[in-house]
């Protein structure tokens, strides 16, 4: 009587249904140190994501810019009824409150240039997309009037007037900054804060008086180092922006899009213009006592590297199954074809090579670009697996038809990673495909062996 290992031994080799449940069992097992791997990417693209965090603080944050802005002192009045315990009698006692009232101009016109760094700062292997902006603004403010407020003329404190500009970038700026009011130059000073967005204050501004109430022309120039997105506030009763940059990959981002026809993006670089009424946004422009923030409304442009190595690793990874399991496959169906024997250690190795696939391709990417290690680390693979098979396989043939296969696979992933608005679309189609030669290459398999 046949010993039930040899009996076990037998079936495996020679029982379709046994071979096709190794290999599902195995391709299973495979799929742990797969998801390690995709960690391990998760884990350098979060340390990339510090670092470039820490070369932005260096270099400079994203830009939010909302000004210039009117800064009115007023005079209010409070009366109170005092009890005077030695007349026995009451006084009435005015105390005079100052306030302060914030004035947004009537016109906003902003025109910017947006340069990115030749040579991207780095720290280690790792790298970050820096810009400089030269901006140019100017505009006007109307004549000073709170009467809708019920404020007297003669409260407004007109030799306290100042001009406040609102930033989340201050230590990026690179330029003295003043601003021009009428005729008036006057010299902007940052005032301590602890929010997102600090403020520079301007000294009062001597041109402004109650007789000489009338429209200010006003003016500026701002240089910036930046990272990340330029973003402006519309505070303007009308509000223009012009940018204009280098960089291929502008993705406009906020509650307003560039205006239709001004958006212009290729490969020298791209231009956008933007413009914003009052009655496109949800705030006047006057405000009491206090300034909000606006921030919700800002507009502009985030420079993005479309698809940076390390999510080009990570959407590779996740066609690690699809390369795993149709490799696999290819072995059985030649085992199935050819009668010979392949023994699932000798699957579990073809299986670990695919898998080392992807930590080479991270390692050698880190230090070159994707397309190089891309390359490298597939090139490695196929001749590993080429010639492992050419030992287990005996010949010559079937050797070449995985090789044929796995340089298939693996250029119809890489195109599929390069494209960002189709990939999808023809992965889709690549995988029907593939599914296609499956059917047309088993059709003719004798199921029945079992």
């Amino acid at each position: 009587m046949e010993p039930k290992k040899a009996k076990f031994s037998s079936w495996l080799k020679e029982s379709i249904t046994a071979r096709m449940l190794v290999v599902g069992f195995l391709l299973v097992i495979l799929l742990i140190p797969l998801e390690f791997v995709k960690s391990l990417i998760q884990e350098r693209a979060l340390r990339q994501v510090e670092v470039v965090n820490e070369i932005n603080n260096k270099w400079g944050n994203e830009v939010v810019l909302s000004g210039p802005i009117l800064k009115v002192p007023y005079k209010t009045y409070k009366e109170e009824r005092i009890f005077i315990e030695k007349t026995k009698s009451y006084q009435t006692v005015t105390e005079t409150i100052i306030k302060e009232a914030y004035l947004f101009p009537d016109d906003l016109n902003i025109n910017s240039m947006v340069k990115t760094k030749e040579k991207p700062l780095k720290i280690g292997i790792y790298e970050s997309i820096v810009y400089t902006a030269d901006m140019e603004i100017d505009g006007h403010f109307p004549p000073i009037d709170f009467t809708d407020a019920d404020i007297d003329p003669k409260d407004i404190l007109w030799d306290k007037i100042s001009v406040l500009i609102k930033t989340s970038n201050l230590k990026g700026i690179r330029n003295t900054l003043e601003v021009k009011l009428g005729e008036q130059t006057l010299a902007m000073s940052p005032r301590y804060s602890q929010n997102y967005m600090t403020t520079v204050e301007s000294k009062p501004a001597e041109n402004i008086s109650e007789e000489n109430n009338a429209p200010l022309p006003f003016s500026f120039n701002l240089k910036v180092n930046g990272s990340e997105s330029l973003q402006f506030i519309p505070i303007g009763k009308e509000t223009t922006a012009k940018m204009e940059s280098d960089w291929k990959s502008p993705n406009y981002m906020g509650k307003y899009i560039p205006e239709d026809g001004s958006r212009v993006a290729n490969k020298d670089g791209f231009k956008a213009a933007w413009k914003v009424l009052q009655i496109n946004r949800q705030f006047e422009q006057k405000f009491y006592n206090q300034l909000p923030s606006l921030n919700e409304f800002a507009f502009g442009t985030k420079l993005i590297i479309p698809v940076d190595e390390y999510q080009k690793s990570e959407r590779t990874a996740k066609y690690g199954f699809l390369v795993i399991g149709l490799t696999l496959l290819v072995f059985l169906l030649i085992q199935i074809a050819s009668k010979i024997y392949i023994h699932p250690f000798q699957y579990v190795m073809i299986g670990l090579a695919l898998v080392m696939f992807y930590t080479l391709l991270i390692s050698i990417t880190e230090h070159s670009s994707f397309l190089k290690g891309y390359a490298a680390a597939s090139g490695a693979v196929l001749g590993l697996i080429t010639i492992y098979s050419k030992v287990i396989l005996k010949g010559i043939k079937f050797p070449l038809l995985i090789f044929a296969s796995l340089a298939s696979l693996y250029g119809f992933i890489y195109v599929i990673i390069q494209l960002e608005n189709y990939a999808l679309l023809v992965g889709s189609l690549g995988l029907f495909a593939i599914l296609a030669i499956v059917m047309f290459a088993s059709r003719k398999i004798d199921w029945g062996n079992d």
